[in-house]
């Protein structure tokens, strides 16, 4: 699959791209989009402002247990040699029911950084979010509940080398297709013009 080709193309709609997303599998959508520099990923960005709005299940399906995870592989655009690049958000539900998912980032770097954990949130109730995207991934907030078994400590974004890179962060969500999302780094109410696009596993 072309993707860069379809980002680009002006008579190729936001539509279209997520229609030739959904026809590919799993291992062609993480190909695809392992494949967009940063330039790349700012065009999707803004060609996915006229996309339907995302809602929690793009992230964790209905029919997904509370606390069972669910992977999306990424790539951003952070100045690292490439394969540092590649990296993973985790959500899951929360036990409590309430709409708002938990998560954090599986990358080369968690080890010296941290997890980086976050709640995932709707922004229909914020105009000047839901412009940016119809889901905030919100560092200002960690998870006040149980995580699934498998993840690492919950530990609050101020702690460590976590702060330069995680605190007062937010991401802004925009969908592409059934599985790919793309979102846009904010720190506080800044755009940093950094990106990352990501692939639901399932």
């Amino acid at each position: 699959m072309d993707l860069k080709r379809l980002v680009w193309d002006n008579d190729v709609d936001i539509e279209k791209v997520g229609e030739a997303l959904d026809r590919a599998t799993t291992e062609e959508r993480v190909a695809a989009t392992r494949g967009l520099d940063r330039d790349d990923q700012r065009a999707l960005y803004r060609k996915a402002k006229n996309a339907r709005p995302l809602t929690l299940a793009d992230f964790v399906p209905d029919g997904v247990p509370p606390r069972e995870p669910v992977r999306h592989f990424g790539r951003n655009t952070l100045p690292t040699p490439g394969s540092l690049r590649l990296f993973e958000k985790r959500f899951c539900k929360p036990e409590d029911g309430t709409p708002r998912l938990f998560g954090y980032n599986q990358s080369p770097f968690l080890p010296l950084i941290g997890p980086g954990f976050f709640v995932a949130v709707e922004t229909n109730s914020n105009a000047t979010w839901l412009e940016r995207g119809a889901v905030v991934v919100d560092y200002f907030q960690i998870p006040d509940g149980r995580v699934a078994a498998s993840w690492p400590t919950v530990v609050p974004n101020t702690q460590g080398l976590q702060r330069y890179v995680y605190n007062k962060t937010r991401d802004f969500m925009r969908k592409v297709s059934t599985h790919v999302s793309i979102g846009a780094a904010y720190k506080v109410e800044k755009s940093l013009d950094h990106y990352f696009v990501l692939v639901r596993e399932k």
